[in-house]
């Protein structure tokens, strides 16, 4: 049902949060291509001096807007700071960032005359953003898309209006035109409608698969539209010999529980070598017991809050029901203290004997537990998924990691550290199911801007050396 308005509700508390209507995908549209040469026109340091502008109102609203995104999406506050200060860091990070990847160029030959790479923008991109980062992913693509002097509408989740509302007035409090940045308020129909508008040059998604195979098969008779796609993963962390059992366990729980394994980098399957199971398998269960599950501002803190609705709930629910009675093993059992609420204990579960296992993202605090008895295995068994987004190696030695980085897929791959808390200065994306092979963060001025070469001389010189008649 299409209703008028879009409603934010607090998943700790089930409050109303946020309200507002639905945007004119139109009319919203039709300003940012107004207002887009003018913004394209502006001299590069310009721009660049109002992204940083922009990240001290963000400064000035740090607390203000950590507590809107605790909020908004559950997650305890100390993490929600830590998302605010990822939205002040992007600035620097893509000035950088534009500066190496899209760097001017020129080569001055006397006969030749000068040969030149620049780079323009697309025009008006649109940003579709996901819920579990509300501010940091979704400005990510926003900063270097205006950088490279691109007009932005930003059409967030449907269910983290407000967190998006406080970001794009701190845009426009920087000295950003509102009609350069501009909010679509609005759920899947706004976004389909956004995706498809001839006024679009581009398109840039952090989501699910399931949307993002959606987007890619709208445009892809349209070459003509940047399209960047960010779609999670299936991702293994596999867990080989180590003395350092407390530390590899430690690491299996920042993987798989943080931000309630509402990561897309999370981990979703530990793929774990069967010699080490019992003494590392323990201490992950004794430590993921000790995780404090609550709302984002109790005492004693929690490490992580709920997952953002009940329906996502449910569906894990299902989820580790399915696994269970298809041969699965709980090591952990998912708990759900309230039905009424949306909060989750992380849950673990042997899937050593389950046939036919889904691959599928199972966005939540679920992990899957796997037995092998050799590192091709584990390797097989982590590449066994049409997602490559992240994939980290716990344990062994350079031998095995230099096998596990030439043979699995992803687009992030660690050793001895999570598979989640990428870095923005390095480039950030997947293969498969992953993503469309434009990796994001500092790679993200490779799809805002498009080089243009070209060859230069005052004045007109040329003849004709061959193939003519005499004069």
């Amino acid at each position: 049902m299409n209703t008028a308005e879009i409603i934010s509700w607090e998943p700790a508390t089930g409050a109303e949060l946020w309200r507002g209507k639905r945007g004119d995908v139109d009319d919203v549209v039709g300003r940012a291509r107004r207002a887009w040469p003018a913004w394209a026109a502006q001299p590069l340091a310009t721009r660049m001096e109002l992204m940083r502008r922009f990240a001290n109102e963000v400064r000035k609203d740090a607390e203000k807007l950590a507590t809107l995104i605790s909020r908004e999406t559950g997650k305890p506050l100390w993490e929600a700071r830590t998302e605010v200060e990822s939205v002040i860091n992007k600035v620097e990070i893509s000035i950088r960032a534009y500066a190496e990847r899209t760097a001017q160029r020129r080569l001055d030959n006397a006969l030749q005359g000068t040969s030149a790479v620049r780079h323009k923008p697309h025009g008006v991109m649109a940003v579709l953003g996901p819920y579990n980062f509300p501010a940091h992913l979704p400005n990510g693509h926003i900063v270097p898309a205006l950088i490279a002097g691109n007009a932005i509408v930003f059409k967030p989740s449907e269910k983290t209006p407000a967190t998006a509302e406080a970001l794009v007035s701190c845009f426009h409090r920087a000295g950003i035109s509102a009609a350069v940045v501009q909010l679509l308020v609005g759920g899947p129909e706004e976004g389909q409608a956004l995706v498809g508008h001839e006024g679009v040059d581009g398109v840039l998604f952090t989501g699910s698969a399931h949307a993002g195979i959606a987007i890619n098969r709208r445009l892809a008779a349209r070459p003509d539209k940047i399209v960047a796609l960010e779609m999670g993963g299936n991702n293994p962390i596999v867990l080989w010999d180590t003395p350092k059992v407390t530390d590899a366990a430690t690491l299996i729980v920042q993987s798989a529980f943080t931000t309630a394994g509402q990561r897309c980098t999370a981990a979703r399957r530990l793929i774990i070598k069967s010699t080490m199971y019992d003494a590392v398998i323990s201490e992950v269960k004794r430590l993921a017991d000790r995780i404090i599950v609550g709302a984002p501002f109790d005492e004693p803190v929690p490490f992580m809050g709920p997952v953002i609705d009940n329906q996502a709930a449910d569906g894990l629910t299902e989820s580790f029901l399915y696994l269970l009675s298809h041969g699965g093993k709980a090591i952990k059992h998912l708990v759900r203290p309230r039905d009424d609420l949306p909060f989750l204990s992380p849950a673990i579960i042997d899937v050593t004997g389950v046939k036919d296992r889904p691959d599928v993202e199972l966005f939540g605090p679920l992990l899957q537990v796997f037995q092998v008895s050799d590192f091709d295995e584990a390797i097989a068994e982590a590449n066994n998924t049409r997602f490559g987004l992240s994939a980290s190696l716990v344990g062994g030695g350079p031998t095995e990691y230099n096998r596990f980085w030439a043979n699995v897929r992803a687009g992030v791959i660690n050793w001895n550290r999570p598979t989640n808390g990428a870095s923005s200065s390095a480039p950030f994306g997947g293969v498969g199911l992953s993503g469309n092979h434009r990796p994001s963060a500092y790679y993200a001025a490779d799809y805002c801007a498009y080089p243009v070469a070209s060859n230069e001389m005052e004045q007109p010189r040329a003849m004709i050396g061959v193939g003519l008649r005499e004069a």
